[in-house]
């Protein structure tokens, strides 16, 4: 909070005072940890476009906040209705995970895209 007010060119005071009213109007939601480099390098990323047959949504989601694997669970316009970003300690795992989501009732098909390199990155 100190660099921050001294960055602003405020009183610490003010700074707490103004973080508290953003968190109170659920501007600010939560804070979190932001891995470096070397975890996300040794670990397997991807991103699966996944396309569902009519009304499986709400069963799909349900079975995927049970995968402690997908990262982000984003629904999408286009091709397919959901995008979720996988992270998993193996291509092993990544393939038994992709044959899950696969296999689920209402999935009917996945795309899959790994990531390979970390270029620009500005989510905080």
């Amino acid at each position: 909070m100190a660099n921050l007010a001294r960055q602003l060119g405020v009183a610490r005071t003010t700074v707490i005072a103004r973080i508290a009213r953003l968190e109170k109007n659920d501007v600010i939601a939560g804070y979190g940890v932001r891995l470096g480099q070397d975890v996300f390098d040794a670990s397997i990323q991807a991103y699966v476009g996944i396309k569902l047959a009519p009304k499986f949504g709400h069963d799909v989601q349900k079975r995927f906040a049970r995968m402690p694997e997908i990262q982000f669970l984003r629904v999408v316009s286009g091709e397919f209705d959901y995008v979720a970003w996988l992270r998993t300690d193996s291509p092993e795992r990544l393939n038994d995970l992709l044959d899950e989501i696969g296999a689920l009732e209402g999935v009917e098909c996945t795309t899959t895209s790994i990531i390979l390199a970390r270029k620009i990155d500005r989510t905080g």
